[in-house]
């Protein structure tokens, strides 16, 4: 006897996450803050022998149990633990089954997934056979047919005679081996014990390019980087990409998603030429280069000094091979090869570059450049060691004491996890206690990747009980990539933290240069897109602005001294009453002369604080602290200038809560 399986998946939006470690589920600290059962699914059994025997198993993530209403004449609902499951006899028709999971504090989400019994054999089978767009080699078959609950297809590769299952309505999938034409047999399934089927005779392609660009690489500063080819960074001389000593059936450049790549289609070797100005890398520390390719298993890349004395036919040229395996068929690998690994070579006076393949085959070249870790510090704001570089410290797992996983490449050092299966998101997680300043609002930015297409969770919040954190779902991919959020805090301690939950989903998580800043509460505070917001008072009058050299910044000639309010710059914006406030400004005149800044109210009874602040005809930047003394949410920020004589100057404004 055949048993057919079919699993029908309900994904619920969740809106709010509350994050807790694996030490807090033990201690159920969590409790108050755990959020419902997510992703409910259901594998429903059905045996083919006309008695309408369906096996319900349950499923989702964070339930502890289920209350199955199975959806015919019976009204009692089953109670069924998380991992097993129920029998129930239906009789042939349409179905709606009702499932509640509970999770462990008793919240609940509700699914109604469809159940078709029917006795009849499957008939208008219809199925849809076709090349994945982007995966080589691999086949997607989506099937309809009446009466049919599931189907099972036979991809007929030799060797493997295991069908893949999947819903009516759904997608199988299957990678070949080696492309070509295979006989790919359908069967369609219902309750009944007769199945129909479909064959057909399907040509299996191989995908022979990328069909995306090459991951892009990261900002550098121009002094760290000497780049031979790559849309990122400005590109040194290079003479040639192909010498006619070269042997290769075609070199050519290639635009891929507006990126330009290189392609040596069956390349045995190519020689690379810097001649005419020779590359001196030996300030460098690493050479990275993307490739892409389908049969191409060993690839490698020499660097040929001339030792400042010519070519000499190769007399005293000083050079080595260095290989790496490309393991990844199909897609971008990117390798950072320290120089160190060409033994011998100086580096001084690169003229050469010869690569080569093995197999012979074509690969794609993109991103080849010589970097060195710059050597400015990393400013992570008010995370501690974001770029990891100084080790794990102070970096924990959950709210413990145990230090989270690295991983080195190329000199960089990063957060490295694999997440092996999904779960609660908090059961993988990686924090660093901070203060935190409830109600301020905070950038989160980060670099992350993966060797997958996931979502993260990162967020900020409280490191104990109740826990209360807001966070804001990343959807992260392979290419690492740099992501910035804004997170407004719904709680505040000296001892919160700032935190990433990884674990809803399965995949490596990289993360990397972590900064957590306060947001500027001032609204173009450069004046680059001219005098908007801020006004002259608090009316709707525009400031006055100069532009020199490229800058554009607030500028006003006070001809008499008189009030200090008689000449004003306001911009509205919210002052928490009791809250203390950083205000930091560029600021410079035609004499030495006060000016008077300050946060209060816009309107009656005008209350504010201020401070006095003399500038001269050098432009500085000047801080001061402020403790509002009034709040609004149309309080404003602003300068009092009119009590001195002089111009007056300012830019690059700027308004935090004070941490």
């Amino acid at each position: 006897m055949k048993t057919y399986k079919y699993i029908l998946s309900v994904v619920l939006f969740i809106t709010a996450v509350i994050s807790c470690t694996q030490d807090e589920f033990g201690s159920l600290d969590f409790v108050d803050t755990a959020v419902a059962p997510k992703n409910v699914t259901a594998l429903f059994s059905v045996t083919q022998d006309n008695t309408g025997t369906v096996t319900i198993a349950p499923n989702s993530e964070g339930a502890v149990s289920y209350d199955v209403y199975p959806g015919d004449a019976t009204t009692e609902f089953v109670k069924v633990a998380q991992g097993k499951s129920l029998k129930h006899v239906y009789a042939e028709g349409n179905y709606n089954v009702k499932i509640v999971a509970t999770g462990i504090t008793g919240l609940k989400t509700e699914s109604t997934l469809p159940l078709v019994v029917s006795f009849k054999a499957p008939e208008n089978l219809v199925a849809e056979i076709l090349n994945d767009p982007t995966v080589s080699k691999k086949v997607n078959v989506t099937v309809t047919a009446d009466y049919a609950t599931s189907f099972e297809v036979y991809f007929g590769e030799e060797g493997n005679d295991e069908p893949v299952p999947a819903n009516i309505g759904e997608t199988a999938s299957y990678v070949y081996q080696e492309a070509g034409t295979y006989s790919i047999r359908v069967v369609a399934k219902s309750a009944a014990i007769e199945t129909t089927e479909y064959t057909e005779e399907f040509e299996v392609t191989e995908i022979l390019q990328p069909l995306v660009k090459a991951p892009t690489p990261p900002a550098r500063n121009a002094a760290d980087v000497i780049s031979m080819f790559s849309d990122k960074y400005t590109q040194t001389t290079v003479d040639m990409f192909v010498t006619d000593w070269s042997v290769v059936a075609l070199q050519e450049e290639i635009t891929i998603q507006d990126n330009k790549t290189l392609v040596y289609r069956e390349l045995s070797y190519a020689g690379i030429i810097t001649e005419v100005e020779p590359m001196n890398a030996s300030g460098m520390e690493f050479f990275h280069f993307d490739v892409w390719s389908t049969n191409v298993e060993t690839f490698k890349v020499k660097f040929v000094d001339f030792n400042g004395t010519g070519w000499n036919n190769g007399s005293d040229n000083i050079e080595f091979e260095v290989e790496r395996a490309i393991t990844e068929e199909g897609k971008w690998m990117s390798f950072d090869i320290p120089l160190s690994d060409f033994e011998g070579v100086p580096f001084s006076d690169i003229n050469q570059m010869v690569i080569s393949a093995l197999p012979v085959g074509t690969v794609f070249l993109d991103n080849m450049y010589f970097y060195k870790m710059s050597d400015e510090q990393f400013d992570g704001g008010f995370v501690i060691n974001g770029d990891f570089e100084s080790g794990a410290e102070p970096w924990t797992i959950g709210v413990g004491t145990d230090p989270v996983p690295l991983a080195t490449t190329g000199g960089n050092t990063y957060y490295s996890v694999n997440v092996a299966n999904a779960g609660n998101p908090w059961e993988v997680n990686m924090s660093q206690k901070l203060e935190i300043i409830n109600g301020a609002t905070y950038t989160l930015s980060f670099d992350a990747w993966s060797d997958t297409d996931r979502p993260i969770l990162p967020g900020i919040g409280l490191s104990a009980d109740p826990w209360t954190n807001v966070t804001q779902e990343v959807n992260i991919t392979t290419t690492k990539q740099t992501y910035t959020i804004t997170l407004t805090a719904n709680a505040g301690a000296s001892d919160a933290r700032v935190f990433f939950d990884l674990g809803a989903a399965a995949g490596a998580v990289n993360i990397d240069n972590v900064s957590l800043f306060l947001e500027n509460l001032v609204t173009n505070g450069d004046f680059e897109n001219g005098a908007e917001p801020w006004t002259i008072g608090v009316g709707t009058d525009p400031v006055p602005l100069a532009t020199t050299g490229g800058n554009t910044y607030y500028s006003v000639n006070v001809a008499n001294a008189g009030n200090p309010w008689e000449v004003n710059m306001s911009q509205k914006l919210e002052i928490i009453n009791g809250t203390t406030y950083t205000l930091s400004f560029d600021a410079w005149s035609d004499t030495d002369r006060p000016i008077l800044p300050g946060i209060g109210l816009s309107a009656d009874p005008w209350t504010n604080v201020t401070q006095e602040v003399s500038i001269t005809t050098t432009k500085q930047t000047y801080e001061i602290t402020l403790t509002a003394n009034a709040g609004a949410s149309d309080a404003r920020v602003f300068f009092d200038l009119g009590a001195a004589a002089g111009a007056v100057n300012i830019d690059n404004v700027s308004l935090f809560i004070k941490n």
